[in-house]
């Protein structure tokens, strides 16, 4: 797979500018190493390295000879993401004995990477992304991120009329023949036949069939890992229609599926010694004449009826029948991942994802991860008594109820009826979506809790290589 074009090898690169990364007390130390021109120059611009700034120092011929960067946290691998996009086109390397210590040359290629990151299938691209050159080693895992990542916003950036459910099986089809894997799908009413009725039910109204996409890889006597995504390719709200504001960004309701997938490219690129089966729950909750009905009752894979009291609850519908398949291989971990409640921004904001865990030792594994890969999560209980928000008169639950109270752990709980207690389950309830235009995290798309889930895995399966 190329480099992505924010990146050059050593050998490639073209008399590389170095990049000085400081903070205001270490601009002071950095000042009197710089020639009297270049601390001139500093003095001259006023520059005192403020967080998110640059400045282009001259060389005696008066081209650019050095790049001092402002930072304020060494550790923030995001530190350095307003770079790619700011400087000239060129290619430059990280001058790690000069800079602040405390700089991590992986998480600062990260950065660059996802700072380097814009979304160009439709737009014609007038200035390519400054190129940072590469360590001689380890940057192979940091630069995988960086592609794992850009797959996850890329999925969820492209737009509902071409990311559909046969645009997602494409994907991960894509996937496999690249790193030797295997797809099965199972469409359309076939879904019946096969015993998946949840999914059918949220898809049927749509003209693209709905499906759920299984990706298997790896030996067979190595541990097995089950990843879920939710693959709501787009989300009208069904017959609880949504309004406009609330339709406008609905193509990123296959986040999950997106991040499903972005992990399972990492799992397999990096080739975590594990076996990986992904399913992804693909439909479109669409309004037709046979869409599913508030008041219908419908069948699971579980055996469990469901009421539904509203048809905008249809990503829990549509995952309960892939986590009931995934249980049903035996998996030692499930991991799952959806766009999945609203209700879970209201809590922790956008850019805070919501875990839930049924396994003690999981959450503190998990929440260790997210910490040492700078790739936040925030735990959520797994609260039983709302479970009464889920009653049904007529059905063993139901979808959603009439209180507004802990919808995000009502959602939760009802993912959990679905996963065996003795299975070690997370659930990542993620926007999957940066509002904010800040460097590192374009508006659009992105990636939330996705290098978490693959620390995760690397902490417990360790790699091959």
């Amino acid at each position: 797979m190329p480099t992505p074009d924010c990146f050059v090898a050593a050998e490639r690169a073209r008399q590389p500018v170095p990049v000085l990364a400081c903070s205001r007390d270490h601009l002071d130390v950095l000042l009197p190493g710089l020639g009297d021109a270049q601390r001139a120059w500093v003095e001259a611009q006023a520059y005192r390295a403020e967080p998110g700034t640059h400045l282009a120092l001259p060389g005696a011929d008066g081209g650019l000879a050095l790049v001092l960067a402002g930072v304020a946290d060494a550790a923030d691998p995001f530190a350095l993401a307003h770079l790619p996009l700011a400087l000239p086109e060129g290619d430059y390397h990280l001058d790690t004995g000069r800079s602040l210590p405390g700089l991590d040359p992986a998480g600062a290629l990260i950065g660059w990477g996802l700072g380097a990151y814009r979304f160009d299938r439709y737009l014609r691209v007038t200035r390519r992304p400054a190129r940072l050159v590469l360590p001689s080693d380890g940057a192979a895992e940091a630069v995988a991120m960086v592609e794992a990542s850009c797959l996850v916003r890329d999925l969820v950036n492209t737009p509902a009329e071409h990311m559909g459910p046969a645009d997602l099986e494409a994907c991960a089809r894509d996937l496999a023949d690249t790193h030797g894997g295997r797809v099965r799908t199972v469409e359309g009413e076939a879904l019946l036949a096969e015993n998946f009725p949840a999914i059918h039910v949220v898809g049927r109204a749509s003209p693209r069939a709905p499906r759920l996409i299984e990706l298997t890889w790896g030996a067979a006597d190595a541990p097995h890992v089950a990843i879920v995504g939710k693959g709501v390719c787009f989300d009208t709200g069904g017959l609880d229609v949504k309004p406009g504001s609330g339709m406008r960004n609905m193509k990123k309701d296959m986040g999950g599926a997106a991040h499903a997938l972005g992990l399972a490219r990492l799992v397999m690129d990096r080739r975590l010694p594990l076996r990986l089966t992904v399913l992804i729950a693909a439909v479109d909750n669409a309004i037709d004449g046979n869409a599913y009905r508030p008041g219908d009752i419908i069948a699971t894979r579980k055996g469990l009826s469901v009421e539904i009291d509203n048809t905008d609850a249809e990503g829990r519908i549509v995952m309960c029948d892939a986590i009931t398949y995934a249980a049903e291989q035996s998996p030692e971990l499930l991991l799952d991942f959806a766009t999945l409640t609203g209700a879970a921004r209201i809590a922790l904001g956008p850019e805070l994802p919501a875990l839930y865990c049924n396994d003690e030792a999981l959450a503190a594994d998990y929440l260790d991860a997210a910490a040492r890969s700078a790739d936040p999560l925030w735990r959520m209980p797994l609260w039983a008594p709302y479970l009464a928000y889920l009653k049904s008169p007529v059905a063993d639950m139901a979808n959603s109820g009439a209180s507004r109270m802990a919808g995000s752990i009502t959602a939760a709980l009802y993912l959990q009826r679905f996963v065996p207690a003795e299975l070690p389950w997370a659930h990542s309830d993620v926007f999957a979506w940066s509002e904010s235009d800040r460097p590192g995290h374009p508006a659009g798309g992105d990636a939330q809790g996705l290098r978490a889930a693959y620390t995760l895995l690397k902490a417990r399966y360790a790699t091959a290589g």
